[in-house]
């Protein structure tokens, strides 16, 4: 069954991601980010999950990253990348890490979904 129609349980190993219940976390490395944010998209439709709107390309889901700050600051509290509830397609913050794309889907069915996504409920 779907991701969207039956979400992986707390600790539940669901194709190489992990679940906690409420989130559910799988990184993409392909040969190049686009064939990561390919296999995003692939894995996405197949998931139950193909109605939500996605960049168009990859250089189109790189205009949700944070620019790189000159004056060597990260930023600690806001995603980089691209959110639209339920998911998350996160960049990693180490830089050297060029072909990877993190996944995170929100359970949508728990109490409260949407503070959680957006960060706004203390767990």
């Amino acid at each position: 069954m779907p991701i969207r129609e039956i979400f992986p349980t707390k600790g539940e190993k669901y194709q190489d991601g992990e679940s906690d219940g409420i989130r559910y976390t799988l990184i993409f490395g392909g040969a190049s980010l686009k064939e990561s944010y390919k296999m995003i998209k692939a894995f996405l439709n197949e998931e139950g999950f193909g109605d939500i709107p996605l960049p168009h390309s990859i250089e189109d889901l790189q205009l949700f990253r944070h620019p790189k700050n000159t004056k060597g600051q990260i930023v600690l509290f806001e995603d980089n990348g691209y959110c639209h509830n339920p998911i998350k397609i996160l960049f990693p913050l180490d830089r050297r890490k060029k072909n990877i794309l993190y996944l995170i889907i929100y359970n949508e069915e728990i109490e409260q979904h949407l503070l959680r996504f957006h960060g706004k409920l203390n767990e």
